[in-house]
């Protein structure tokens, strides 16, 4: 783990329309970021909740992805984005994260979101539990998506991984306490993990907006409002190392 990574988080709403969503990852990704984060769903919005989303499934080599990867060539980056995926049960699609550019991966949402009164697992399916990173830069990127956020297991078998860097793309439901929990949940996972939380959600007035990126001992770098922006910031190799030298907690563990 060496350097810096220069990150953009592109706070921005999708619509129920995924070849307009498909059309504005060029327009919205900047030129000058080494790795750039959409929200959750980027594809195509949730929709009302309980809508079927298996008609909307595209798979990994399908228009959704592929354009992720020719735009990431094009501005020689990374780009992270979200989108529903055909699985085993072709009623229940995965809602998945793919990866393109400098590095490829993709990520099966573990965690649905069977809370606060919805229920997204009637309508999705979830992933397979092993932990998905990828390298960039000299760091190493676990991934997360939204809900996933709340299970600190799932961050720490990341970590365990060897990831440094934990993106977290997010369609986080407004509502009481719920930015409050992001913010809190974001810095509690860069805090006991000693590691950068770079986490995208979408915008105001369905989502909380608030996209963060935290430090390794919990700073917040940058922060957005609730509504669509870019937020930017440089992850530095040597912070981590300093924060791991100062609270070597995931050295000190017994279990």
């Amino acid at each position: 783990m060496t350097g810096q990574l220069r990150v953009a988080l592109v706070q921005e709403a999708s619509t129920l329309d995924p070849d307009h969503n498909r059309g504005r990852i060029s327009e919205l990704t900047p030129p000058d970021a080494d790795l750039v984060v959409f929200p959750e769903a980027f594809q195509r919005d949730f929709g009302e909740p309980g809508g079927d989303l298996a008609p909307y499934a595209e798979t990994l080599d399908g228009a959704f992805a592929t354009e992720v990867a020719a735009v990431a060539g094009e501005r020689a980056t990374t780009i992270v984005a979200g989108m529903f995926e055909p699985g085993p049960d072709r009623a229940r699609p995965f809602n998945t994260l793919v990866v393109r550019g400098g590095a490829e991966a993709s990520y099966r949402k573990i965690h649905l979101y069977d809370s606060f009164g919805y229920r997204e697992s009637d309508r999705l399916s979830a992933g397979p539990l092993e932990p998905v990173t990828f390298e960039l830069g000299g760091f190493t990127i676990g991934l997360m998506t939204c809900y996933d956020l709340r299970f600190p297991e799932l961050a720490r078998a990341l970590v365990d991984a060897g990831a440094d860097v934990l993106v977290v793309p997010a369609a986080w439901v407004a509502g009481d306490r719920k930015v409050d929990h992001w913010r809190t949940l974001a810095r509690a996972r860069a805090i006991e993990n000693t590691v950068y939380v770079v986490a995208c959600g979408q915008p105001a007035p369905r989502y909380s907006g608030h996209s963060t990126i935290v430090g390794p001992l919990g700073d917040v770098v940058a922060e957005a409002g609730p509504d669509a922006e870019v937020v930017r910031g440089v992850l530095e190799a040597s912070a981590i190392v300093e924060a791991r030298r100062t609270n070597p907690s995931l050295a000190n563990r017994r279990r």
